[in-house]
């Protein structure tokens, strides 16, 4: 990259839990056991889907690929996290620094993308089931999810870009235990705001449309939902929306806790403490949530593993 060769920055030092020195093999522990959950959930999410031919829909297609965005996600974040933990040396390679920040970025804008197609899928199933096989046709849902994974990917390699074609010419101390985009900028040499506008303002837009996509679809099935004479109709209706809804609500609410709090100083165990709940609180409870609150995958997951669990024991 420009930026590399330009700059006389060769590695960053992260130093996000230095503030903790007394906790950070109980951190260590606490993130390891939420970052196993989160990849067993999600993969048994995974293995669900794929061995049961009733669960071969639209919608669990959508969350599917939900929870490889969400494994690969965490994978670029939390292994060098709880490596970090344990080490006394926590310095990352420029190159090392970038790769991380462009597969955060790549994941974490599909995974928003995604929960705005799977919006979508509810808005179609709900106000127009007659034209729900048409509207969401294999062909159709495969191009959603590529679209999806597409967008994070140019999401990811403009963020990059922009970023890493800055100047850093010392210091090299980045306040987070990743590398992350705000405390990253701060580091850059020279003339930099039109950068961080420009950059600004692409996130903000991919993701501010995300959200009102997604409210604009729960718009339309409250309104479909309330029109449905019976109150059984209606339940039924919505349940197979909560699961959903109840993610987009905690990924946007502690999103919006993180780039809308106000401008001021932020110690550096605030700034920590805050990105552990979009990179490892968030990710643990999306799979708890889908399979307690979707009961049909839950039905599934009981009679395909824990069934089998006991014929074996047995």
């Amino acid at each position: 990259m420009q930026g590399a060769n330009l700059s006389a920055v060769t590695e960053f030092i992260l130093i996000g839990f230095s503030t903790f020195p007394h906790l950070q093999l109980t951190f260590f522990l606490l993130f390891l056991l939420m970052y196993l959950f989160t990849l067993l959930g999600n993969l048994l999410i995974m293995a669900t889907i794929w061995r049961e031919r009733s669960l071969h829909t639209p919608m669990y297609l959508f969350l599917c690929a939900l929870s490889i965005s969400e494994i690969l996600y965490t994978f670029a974040i939390i292994p060098r996290m709880l490596a970090d933990l344990l080490s006394t040396h926590h310095s990352i390679a420029f190159s090392a620094c970038a790769s991380q920040m462009f597969f955060s970025f790549t994941f974490g804008f599909t995974h928003s993308f995604l929960l705005t197609v799977m919006g979508y899928d509810r808005y179609v199933a709900i106000c127009h089931p007659l034209r729900y096989n048409v509207l969401m046709s294999p062909g159709g849902c495969a191009c959603l999810v590529v679209w999806s994974w597409a967008g994070g990917l140019v999401m990811g390699l403009v963020v990059t870009s922009a970023i890493f074609h800055l100047t850093f010419c010392g210091p090299n101390m980045i306040h987070h235990f990743f590398c992350h985009m705000p405390p990253l900028v701060k580091l850059a040499c020279g003339d930099i705001s039109i950068v961080i506008t420009g950059v600004g303002l692409v996130c903000l837009s991919a993701l501010l449309g995300c959200c009102l996509l997604i409210l604009l679809s729960y718009a339309f099935i409250v309104a479909a939902i309330l029109r449905i004479p019976s109150a059984e109709g209606r339940h039924k209706a919505f349940s197979t929306c909560v699961s959903h809804l109840t993610v987009v609500i905690v990924h946007y609410g502690f999103a919006s806790i993180i780039y809308f709090k106000p401008k001021g100083p932020q110690s550096l165990e605030g700034d920590t403490l805050m990105g552990i709940t979009y990179t490892v609180l968030t990710p643990f409870l999306s799979p708890i949530i889908f399979s307690l609150r979707n009961k049909e995958l839950k039905n599934t997951m009981k009679k395909t593993f824990l069934n089998k669990f006991f014929l074996h024991s047995c």
